[in-house]
């Protein structure tokens, strides 16, 4: 049964739950801006709030939701995991995550993987081991990691000081050092700082951390001639290129990893959010060359238990099996055909579509005083869920196995609600 099958002949409870904000306001910590708005079930590309209320999912969980909600797939495989084994320890051999770290071996650059819990897990990974590389390697005392201004890479210390936006640092200093910031895809920059961080006695850099495509940076993809360039410093210096794939990985750019749009390979890179389509799990993955790590040096107690890697391992079959890169490739390139004819309405509020595969971004002109956030608002009112990525950017990021029919009413919706406020 297909998952479009599922959202015309849904199964859903008759009497929606009482929800009361008030008490979870009580209970939880503020650190999110919630929207008036308590999600209980979903089916494919739409979700039901507590009051009956459909809306059709452009959100999927910030791009984690990669098969959408109660894929039948992933309904059988949590059921048959979870009646067979949930979770051992990484003392024991593990089945389950050794079937997934061979198809992401196989499917990828890598060629070794360490599995945790998040992108931000993910990616400390990915500096611990950057760093290893430097002192054991490279033999850089003091080692610094160049990342890019706009950038995001996690909420944990040092992925919050990796990230290249004070916002998210403000008021959690004293922050983790061995991190420099530059301008995306500016090539003339990176050498800049690279000739002045390594202009001293010893040499520094050791490493670049980059996203393929800048996800909450505003849907900002990457250069091809500058990943290149990148490359190819790396190549010429011996330090290592990160790339970040924990959004515009697993498919959603149209190819399974964001760094085969720009035709390059990373030393190392890590994944996310669509690695578990919504189940709990992150991964650094790498090259031989840099698989430095030895007993003891990274754990995780819940990573890559028998759960979370059996689910995971279906998801990457079920992209496989169902031919979902090629939709997400067509489904874009619909979504921002249809942007950019709305944009040719509006050339007074849009600036801007742009974006890969399944994660696209509408950005407002900087001239006008509409808000990102306010268009969402608009469109949640009208029954659609999108998110901003930054205060002028509209973000688009469905699950992939979102339809033809599906975008076509994703464009009415958006339309109708940037006409009602420009009205």
């Amino acid at each position: 049964m297909s998952p479009e099958t599922l959202i015309s002949q849904p199964n859903l409870e008759t009497n929606p739950s009482v929800f009361d904000p008030a008490e979870f306001d009580a209970a939880v910590m503020t650190t999110y801006g919630r929207f008036p708005l308590a999600l209980e079930r979903g089916q494919g590309c739409r979700v039901w709030d507590t009051e009956g209320r459909a809306y059709l999912d452009f959100v999927a969980g910030i791009a984690t939701c990669t098969l959408g909600h109660a894929h039948p797939a992933m309904v059988k495989a949590v059921t048959e995991q979870i009646q067979k084994l949930h979770h051992v320890s990484n003392l024991y051999y593990i089945p389950e995550q050794g079937a997934l770290a061979q198809w992401l071996v196989d499917h990828s650059c890598a060629d070794r993987v360490f599995f945790c819990n998040s992108g931000a897990e993910a990616n400390e990974g990915a500096i611990k081991l950057a760093r290893k590389y430097a002192h054991t390697v490279l033999n850089i005392d003091d080692p610094v990691i160049l990342t890019a201004h706009a950038s995001f890479h996690g909420r944990t210390l040092a992925t919050i000081t990796a990230t290249g936006q004070p916002k998210y640092q403000k008021n959690f200093d004293p922050l983790v050092p061995g991190f420099a910031y530059v301008p995306f895809n500016d090539i003339d920059a990176l050498k800049a700082a690279i000739a002045q961080l390594d202009g001293g006695e010893k040499r520094r850099v050791a490493a670049i951390l980059l996203e393929p495509l800048q996800g909450e940076g505003g849907v900002r993809p990457g250069d091809v001639s500058y990943f290149h360039a990148v490359r190819q410093i790396c190549d010429d210096l011996g330090i290592l290129l990160i790339l970040d794939e924990v959004q515009v990985g697993m498919g959603r750019s149209g190819k399974l990893w964001g760094y085969e749009n720009l035709g390059i390979e990373p030393d190392i890179f890590t994944s996310a959010k669509g690695l578990g389509g919504g189940i709990p799990i992150g991964a650094t993955l790498c090259k031989s060359s840099c698989n430095i790590f030895q007993p003891g040096d990274h754990a995780s107690t819940y990573g890559g238990n028998p759960f979370a890697c059996g689910v995971a391992l279906t998801v990457c079959q079920t992209l496989e099996q169902d031919n979902l890169l090629a939709n997400a490739a067509q489904r874009g390139e619909q979504l921002r055909q249809g942007l950019e004819a709305i944009a040719t309405q509006y050339p007074n509020l849009i600036a801007e579509v742009r974006g890969w595969g399944l994660i696209n971004g509408l950005e407002l002109s900087a001239e006008t005083e509409m808000t990102a956030i306010e268009i969402v608002k608009a469109a949640m009112a009208a029954g659609l869920l999108l998110v901003p990525a930054g205060p002028k950017v509209v973000r688009f990021v469905p699950p992939l196995i979102v339809t033809e029919s599906e975008v076509d009413e994703a464009l009415a919706t958006i339309s109708k609600a940037i006409a009602q406020l420009s009205a």
